[in-house]
């Protein structure tokens, strides 16, 4: 653009500015959470699902201690979201987060299975984070002490190149984040190349693990939804499904704050883990457990359920893809995915831009996740990514968020180019 261009693009942005910041809006899109729309789906799973039966189908007594793994009836219904039999599935509480974050506080504390020490008796512990990423995943492993080593990046998953190279050289590389289906924040499905290199590694720590945090195996948002090979699969095929844990929820299926959380692994990983676990708790809520069973009956009636969640979330993506080809694609000024599934849009600005923009929406009453929380340790080496969480505005709502985001984005680009 001639330096004319721009200051012509900026006049105009500014004086739309002026005018979104006088609405005194107060939106707030920093979390992906469901819309209320989206929790009064599964409102009937709070009135007659049990009506004072809290017995499973084996007999057990869901009110009361034990069976730490899950009942049966939550175990097949959750089996087929991760791919896992039933020996290799345990059935948590309300959160995957905190089924990841115990997982590591137990490695870190006790050990895993085939390892000789906890992982905090070596030196230091580090994991590589391919990044964009999910913010709490790096926020666990900071609050730990863990060292962070980004990975970038590519069309169909992480820098296997670089994930081969590191885990072979460094003993001391503990772990690796995933969450290879519509990747957060990216939209990402890893490639079956991708996943299954990820099943043939060969880390020179014995007790290294793969935290594949499946969130959005059932989040489809077109007809065409996205494939991903199964990996505990691929990496029976090499011997190596030991190496393996995997992680969802239905927290954005049924409720967030009422879910059930699920970990997979190979059956000697689930025995390994159940006996350290057996300490901790001795049983999770049974009752929701049936609650989830009774309500959905089956695989079938989740993804009978998630078309539902489909009908109400698609248009909002469709606000913000639209919104963006029309106000930025013919400027220059970002880039984007366009996600089959998943909950978020990643939105890369001009190199930094991404702090800028998000002090513009936000001093417009639009806030959004923080610039930089993609990334370890908050920092992005290039200031240019933003997570956009269509989900919960209303459409209306939404569409006047994408005004002023992308008019901030307008601001953030032509400040630097003048610069």
């Amino acid at each position: 653009m001639e330096q004319n261009q721009i200051l012509e693009i900026k006049a105009k942005a500014e004086k739309e500015y002026e005018a979104l910041c006088a609405k005194g809006l107060k939106l707030d899109m920093s979390r992906g959470k469901p819309a209320p729309a989206q929790l009064d789906l599964s409102l009937d799973m709070l009135t007659h699902c049990l009506d004072g039966e809290c017995f499973s189908e084996n007999g057990t007594d869901c009110r009361n201690y034990g069976v730490l793994d899950g009942i049966e009836e939550a175990k097949r219904l959750c089996m087929p979201m991760l791919g896992v039999g039933h020996d290799e599935i345990i059935i948590g509480g309300n959160s995957s987060l905190q089924l990841m974050y115990d997982t590591i506080a137990r490695a870190m504390l006790l050990g895993v299975l085939g390892g000789d020490k906890p992982w905090s008796k070596n030196e230091k512990v580090k994991f590589l984070c391919p990044a964009p990423g999910y913010d709490r995943h790096f926020a666990i492993c900071q609050s730990m002490g863990i060292e962070m080593i980004t990975v970038p990046y590519k069309a169909d998953g992480p820098d296997m190149d670089m994930v081969e190279k590191l885990v072979s050289e460094d003993e001391l590389i503990k772990g690796i984040w995933c969450v290879p289906m519509y990747s957060n924040p990216e939209g990402i499905t890893y490639s079956d190349e991708v996943v299954r290199r990820f099943a043939n590694l060969s880390p020179k720590a014995k007790d290294f693990r793969i935290f594949w945090d499946n969130a959005y195996c059932v989040h489809h948002l077109t007809d065409t939804p996205d494939h991903l090979l199964n990996l505990l699969e691929e990496a029976k095929k090499t011997g190596k499904e030991d190496m393996v844990f995997m992680f969802t929820s239905t927290s954005k299926i049924s409720f967030p704050g009422g879910g059930l959380a699920v970990i997979g692994a190979s059956a000697a990983n689930i025995n390994f883990i159940k006996s350290q676990m057996t300490y901790q708790t001795i049983g999770y809520d049974k009752l929701n457990q049936l609650r989830h069973a009774r309500f959905f009956g089956d695989f079938e009636g989740i993804k009978a359920h998630m078309l539902k969640h489909r009908a109400i979330i698609a248009p909002k993506f469709e606000v913000v893809i639209n919104t963006l080809e029309k106000e930025i694609a013919p400027t220059g000024f970002g880039s984007w995915h366009n996600p089959n599934g998943g909950y978020f849009v990643s939105f890369n600005g001009l190199p930094g831009t991404a702090k800028r923009t998000v002090e513009l929406c936000k001093n417009a009453g639009v806030v959004l996740t923080g610039a930089g929380a993609t990334y370890p340790y908050g920092i992005d080496p290039e200031d240019k990514n933003i997570r956009i969480a269509p989900t919960y505005p209303s459409v209306e709502e939404l569409q006047t968020a994408m005004e002023v985001f992308c008019v901030a984005v307008k601001i953030a680009a032509c400040e630097s180019l003048l610069k």
